[in-house]
């Protein structure tokens, strides 16, 4: 386990060394154990990851607490160099006392939290029916707010400038702008912004932020932010001193380095003698 101090301290003690910030979705235990090997600073880990290793579409699947509370005690068996963050459901209407669901994570081994499943990704009917009923993004802000009076450290996924500023009032240690379903591999989403876009997307919603509390912690995902590259595009050209890879890191490179192995093997002939 890593104190909220500890983990801020890790990330500012990175950038004054000019090294960006990677929180490396990791879904099972291999994943995670590489992840951490390669440097990542912190993994986070999603019940949608499970849709990734199954060879699907980044998808919710079932009970998104359960599975994610589930998933702690493999990664945190094979990982304790880095903090583990779980990505919390925070409408889930089976679970409504927030500090009890947080209690839960915190007791499976999770050194942060993240606000995902978001629903701030799902369009403002989406959004607006859960809302009318209690259950909308405003649960995702209560929880980031609860964990930060419990000194828990967390990252806040937002889609709006709007969001970013509701999430920093709440006292969210990291913004992360999600601009979109990653693009690339078997599965990804080709359509959507460019990745000039996203970089003025996430300019956009790092600023209203910034303007609640010059203390946050700035990061970047989805979209056309997929590679290496890509991140060097974004750290250039906004304040972003990181990125949280999901399908980044443990669907994409999976896909490429399974298909490459599968290939080389099936290339080499059998000698005359077979």
């Amino acid at each position: 386990m890593f104190e909220r101090t500890e983990i801020l301290s890790n990330i500012a003690g990175q950038v004054a060394e000019g090294k960006a910030i990677l929180a490396a979705a990791s879904s099972c235990g291999l994943v995670a154990k590489c992840a951490a090997l390669g440097g990542a600073d912190m993994l986070v880990v999603y019940s949608t990851g499970l849709s990734r290793l199954m060879g699907l579409p980044t998808s919710r699947i079932g009970d998104s607490n359960a599975r994610t509370l589930e998933l702690a005690a493999e990664i945190r068996n094979v990982v304790s160099s880095v903090p583990v963050i779980g990505g919390v459901e925070a409408w889930d209407p089976l679970r409504l006392d927030l500090d009890a669901l947080l209690d839960k994570f915190v007791a499976a081994g999770f050194s942060g939290v993240i606000n995902y499943p978001t629903i701030s990704t799902m369009g403002e009917k989406w959004r607006d029916r859960r809302g009318r009923v209690g259950l909308g993004f405003e649960r995702e802000v209560e929880l980031i707010a609860t964990a930060r009076k419990r000194d828990i450290f967390s990252l806040a996924y937002v889609a709006s400038p709007e969001d970013a500023e509701a999430m920093a009032i709440g006292g969210a240690d990291c913004i992360v702008p999600h601009v979109g379903a990653t693009r690339g591999g078997l599965v990804g989403h080709e359509e959507g912004q460019s990745i000039r876009q996203a970089i003025d997307r996430i300019n956009e919603i790092h600023a209203a932020a910034k303007a609640v509390r010059s203390d946050i912690v700035l990061l970047c995902h989805g979209g056309a932010i997929a590679e290496p590259q890509d991140t060097l595009e974004v750290y250039q050209s906004t304040e972003c001193i990181g990125f949280v890879g999901a399908s980044s890191i443990e669907r994409i490179p999976i896909e490429r380095a399974v298909k490459a192995a599968a290939e080389e093997f099936k290339a080499v002939p059998l000698p005359r003698h077979h």
